[in-house]
């Protein structure tokens, strides 16, 4: 018997990680490719397929949408999917604390999984985080560290922000309570009483992240580099298969692979 396959939606198809979904897709039996869109109007196609604006005539086809854009096109998506009941995986980094309010209260009426980053590996990272973070207490202090390429706009990454939630959840302190100083291409940075991040931009890096614990008398350092982008469009479609089954709900790749 045949499977029937995932109708897919790909949003923001001319930008790195469009255009990497679309290749992971095509190699993927489980999914068909049946829209993709894009903020400007478009007159060439696409691996076949004419790019469209985003609107309910762009999605009423797919079950599922998987969006890597901006905030403000997300939640645009997000709309949309919600009025037509379709599913939708959001690897979309820097929100608001209003925005991602407005994702959870979207997401009571369709099921929608959200993360910083698709890579199981960084999910694991996460979770190890945590366990560390509960395990030091308030004798260590912490920061993170991040490195991508030249063209990364928001800093700190999607991922380093999901790290340092890792800790305070370690901690049981608010996140927001505990952020501190955002650097940008320090060569050094310090530790402090809040969570301090240092951001790197430079060259073609795909992706290098670490955690740092420090009591002054020894340093933990928990880190995970990325070598090929393949793996963040695979963790999504892991993700859109994944999602297919599940009822209305904010999801994140920790329900995914069944963290405790």
């Amino acid at each position: 018997m045949k499977t029937k396959k995932i109708k897919l939606s790909i949003t923001g198809c001319l930008g790195r990680m469009g255009q990497q979904l679309i290749k992971s897709a095509n190699k993927d039996k489980r999914f068909k490719i049946n829209g993709l869109t894009e903020n400007k109007v478009q007159r060439k196609k696409v691996f076949g397929i004419l790019p469209k604006l985003n609107s309910s005539e762009a999605f009423k086809k797919s079950d599922i949408i998987i969006d890597f854009t901006v905030p403000e096109c997300t939640l645009e998506v997000l709309k949309i999917a919600a009025d037509q009941k379709k599913r939708m995986v959001i690897g979309t980094t820097g929100f608001t604390l209003k925005e991602e309010n407005l994702i959870k209260k979207i997401s009571k009426n369709i099921p929608v999984l959200k993360a910083g980053n698709m890579s199981l590996g960084i999910n694991l990272l996460m979770y190890l985080t945590e366990i560390t973070s509960k395990s030091l207490g308030n004798n260590f202090l912490s920061k993170v560290l991040e490195v991508h390429h030249k063209f990364k706009k928001d800093y700190p990454s999607g991922t380093a922000l999901m790290l340092g939630q890792g800790i305070a959840i370690g901690k049981k302190r608010n996140f927001y309570g505990i952020m501190g100083k955002k650097y940008l291409n320090k060569k050094k940075f310090p530790y402090g009483k809040k969570i301090n991040f240092n951001s790197i931009r430079k060259g073609k890096i795909i992706g290098e992240h670490e955690v740092l614990f420090s009591s002054g008398k020894e340093i933990i350092r928990l880190n995970h580099e990325a070598f090929d982008r393949a793996l963040y469009s695979e963790g999504a479609l892991a993700a859109a298969s994944w999602l297919m089954k599940k009822k209305p709900g904010l999801y994140s790749m920790r329900d995914l692979m069944n963290f405790n």
